[in-house]
Order: C-alpha cells, then structure tokens, then sequence
C-alpha cells in the first residue's frame, strides 16, 4: 500500500504508548526506594494503556486496514511509516499493556526488592514497539532487543544463562541471515530454502515449540515469574510469523509449522498434567496453548485464522492472569509444588476463584473469551488437516485436565494454619476483578472480538501474493451449443425431473 495513502490517528498515540514506558524507566531506575519505583512504573504503565485503548478505538472509527500516528517523527526520520497499527495488533495492544499494569499493580513486597521496574518498563516498550512496527528489519531488531532484559535479570540473580542464551542466539542469528536471504531474492516470485528455512527455524524458537522449549521452561525456573510472565505471555513469536513468515511462505512451509505446533500441543497438554513443580506447570500449559495459535496462524484458512487470532487474545488475558494468579501464591507461601494437597482455599479463597476461572478460560470453558475462539479454530484446523485436527481436541482436554488437577492440589485438601494474615490486598483485588470481568464479558458478548479477528484474517489471507495462493479448481469452459442442442439438453433435464414424480 502507498505511504500516501495510509490515514492517520487523530492524535500521536503510538508513539505516546511507547514512550511513556521509556521515561518511566529512565525515572525509575535513579529511585532507591522500591514502593516508591512501583508506584511510578504503575503510573507511566496505566498511562501507556489509556493511550493504546484510544488509538485501539480511534483505529475502529477510521475503519482501514492500517494507521499511523498523527505526529509521526519516527516516520519522517526513516522516510516511511515504521510505527502504524492493523487490524491484528489494534486488540492486542491495550491486552499488553493491561498485562503489565496488572503484573505491577500485583507485586507484593515479598517481591518487589527482586523484582526490576526499570527493566519491566523497557520490555513494556520494546514489546509495544515490537507490535507496532511494520518494518521488516525493525521488528528484527526489536525482538533482539527483547531477548536483552531476561538475560540481565537471570545474570543479576547469579543463574545461568547458558540455555538461554543458545537458543535467543539461534533465534536472532537465523532470523537475520534468513531475512537478508530475503532481501537479497526480493525479485524472485517464490523464494528459495536459503531464505525460508531459516526463519522457518527461528520461528519456532522463539515460538518454543518442542524440541526447542528447553529455554522456554528453563527461564521459568530460573527468572522471576513475572519476568518470564512478560517476556512469553504476549507471544511476539506468532507475530514474527505473521508479519515476517505468512507473506512469503509456501503452504508447505506453514502446514510443516502447523504440524509440528499441533503435535507440541498435544505434548506439552501431557506433561501439564505430571508436573510436580507450580512453574513448570505453567510453563507446559502455557506451551501448550501458544501452539494452539500457531496452528491457527498456519492453516492459512480464513477459518482457522480467525480461531487463532481470537484464541491468542485468550491466551495474553487468561494465562497472563493465571500466571499473576499463581505469582500471587508464591508470594505468600514460597515455592509451591504439586506433590501434596495444600488446601489454600481457606486462606485466599479469592486466589482459588480466579485461578480456577483463568485456567478454565484459557481451555475455552463455555461462557469465558476462549470458548468461541476454540471451537472456530477446531473447525478451521479439522478443515485443514482432516486427518490430525481432532489433536486440537484432546490437547483442549490435557489441559482442562491438569488445571483441574492443579486447583484441586493447590486449594483443596487438609487445612494448614497459618500465624500471619494472608489476604489478598486491595490491589490484588482490582486486577482479580479486571480480569474476571474481561474474561467472562469476552465470553458472553464474543461478537465484537469475532469480527475484528474475522477482518484481521482476512486481510491477512490478501496480502499474500497471488503466487503463493491456493489453486482455485480448474474448470474446462464449456462449448458453446446451437439452440436445437439447448432445447434437447433441456426438454432432457425436465423429463429427468419429472420422472420419479411420474413413478
């Protein structure tokens, strides 16, 4: 599309939600105290989400495929339109932001000295940024930059970082030679193995499927758990693959990514279920359920599409909310296994609800946000792989399975005294009710995230070249016939029809 042509936000809120977080950091980091430090992440964070909730629904108003901002100096620094909102990421900005403002505003003090802002309000903004860029080497360098603030915390706590490092280095380095495979072919009408195989690979790095999940799982256990929270819960490795694969991919690309996604799936819902660790627990369910979109992503159907798209909008909400629920556990009562029942329920009854409603809502119970979602990616998926497409299914049912499972570890069983309150606080209590009733309205009013996700899909589908399109069948045109051959075709047809009449 012409630069030209691209309309415009009526105010700078792109560039606004990701600035805010930047100053926010710059600020934070001269603080010494940190009750004080949260206070102000909390503030710069809540201001970035006011600014991407407008532009979310000044994007709706414009009704176009793509916006960029008002006041764009980015753009005219670089010539072009580097930052711009579409239909895919309108949505799933303000749930990122929402995340983060809710995983600060519910970090208790048992947390809040391990736990950096400074560093949390980079990630907000190069995450923002990273949703936001439609250049190709930008969403490049940002997803690098991504990888950076992980690494500095794991390094801080004296972990190592060995693990991860190998797998963000294979991730960066074949995402680069990749895209310069591309660029290099950009005359080309299909592009070669050079090119494709190595985002191909660096894809599902990122994304963790198996077998490259071990740093996935790996930053669980090491880093704080909002931090790996932050850096996975937004999946920026399905849009890597939307803005970077999708357009240049053959089929038989997308559908090798989408098989090896289903049967990840269907893996990390069977290792959910024997976890005896709460973080590794996570980690596979979490796991689990990203595969789920990429499976969506790649069946390329304008279907399946729409069932992955409103399925990761669930994933950044309910998951995001059960790992803050399950954060919030650890907070009180330390590192929580699953080897024995704790009956914590008596204790944060609240906690109990929220997870037992996040969980199931990230599975697609009837009546929370990932239910529709769910059974319109089954039906594109089943369409597109006949075959393996009831895997969706019972990787569905592991993981209701181990949630179950879960809760009942965790909440239910002997009671356990305890000589200090354990309520939850107030602010818990807001970001409970936050998601509780975005998680259930999403539920009983799906239409208006069906529709964005339904249009999002399609423009997806169109801006993939004719090249690379699915066949239509080919039909022989049919001869031209005289009048007297029209007539006996006809007076033929009619006795055909009346003929079991007659009978």
């Amino acid at each position: 599309m012409p630069e030209l042509l691209i309309p415009e936000l009526h105010l700078p809120l792109i560039e606004l939600a990701i600035l805010f977080p930047l100053l926010g950091a710059i600020l934070v980091s001269r603080m010494r105290q940190p009750e004080t430090a949260r206070r102000w992440s909390l503030a710069f964070a809540a201001l970035s989400l006011l600014s991407t909730t407008i532009a979310w629904q000044d994007f709706i108003g414009l009704g176009v495929p793509l916006a960029h901002d008002h006041w764009d100096v980015v753009g005219e620094m670089f010539g072009r339109n580097v930052f711009a909102i579409d239909s895919v990421t309108a949505p799933l900005l303000p749930l990122i932001s929402l995340l983060y403002v809710l995983t600060t505003l519910a970090t208790l003090r048992t947390k809040i000295r391990r736990f950096s802002f400074a560093w949390t309000m980079v990630s907000m903004s190069l995450s923002l940024a990273t949703f936001c860029c439609q250049h190709e080497w930008g969403v490049i360098g940002l997803l690098t930059l991504a990888t950076l603030p992980p690494y500095f915390e794991l390094q801080s706590r004296g972990k190592s970082t060995r693990v991860y490092v190998i797998h963000m280095a294979a991730f960066v380095g074949l995402m680069i030679f990749g895209w310069a495979c591309v660029c290099i072919e950009s005359k080309a009408p299909v592009h070669s193995l050079f090119a494709i195989l190595p985002l191909f690979l660096a894809v599902l790095i990122r994304s963790g499927v198996a077998p490259t999940h071990v740093w996935l799982t790996d930053l669980y256990e090491n880093a704080t758990f909002g931090t790996a929270l932050l850096f996975t819960t937004p999946l920026s490795g399905a849009y890597a693959i939307v803005h970077l694969v999708l357009p240049i991919a053959p089929g038989w690309v997308l559908q090798s990514i989408g098989l090896v996604s289903l049967l990840t799936s269907v893996y990390a819902g069977g290792m959910a279920i024997v976890q005896t660790d709460v973080r590794r627990f996570f980690s596979y369910l979490f796991l689990s359920q990203s595969s789920l979109v990429l499976v969506g992503l790649e069946s390329v159907s304008h279907i399946g599409l729409t069932g992955g798209l409103c399925v990761w909008a669930s994933v950044v909400l309910a998951l995001g909310g059960l790992g803050l629920t399950l954060r919030a556990v650890e907070s009180r009562f330390g590192h929580v296994t699953l080897t024995q029942y704790r009956g914590l329920y008596e204790h944060v009854p609240l906690l109990a609800v929220c997870f037992l409603l996040t969980g199931l809502g990230s599975v697609g119970f009837p009546g929370t946000i990932g239910f529709v979602g769910t059974e319109i990616l089954i039906d594109g998926v089943v369409e597109v792989y006949p075959h393996v497409g009831a895997a969706v299914v019972i990787a569905a049912a592991l993981n209701g399975i181990a949630i179950v499972r879960a809760y009942f570890l965790l909440f239910t069983g002997s009671k356990h005294a305890s000589s200090i309150p354990l309520n939850v606080g107030l602010a818990e209590k807001i970001a409970v009710l936050t998601l509780a009733l975005l998680i259930l309205g999403g539920g009983f009013l799906p239409q208006p995230g069906i529709s964005m996700s339904s249009k999002a899909a399609a423009e997806i589908i169109q801006a993939r070249p004719a090249v690379l399109a699915p066949e239509e069948p080919h039909h022989e045109p049919e001869e031209e016939q005289s009048p007297h051959e029209r007539e006996d075709h006809e007076q033929e047809a009619h006795e055909v029809e009346t003929a079991p009449a007659q009978h």
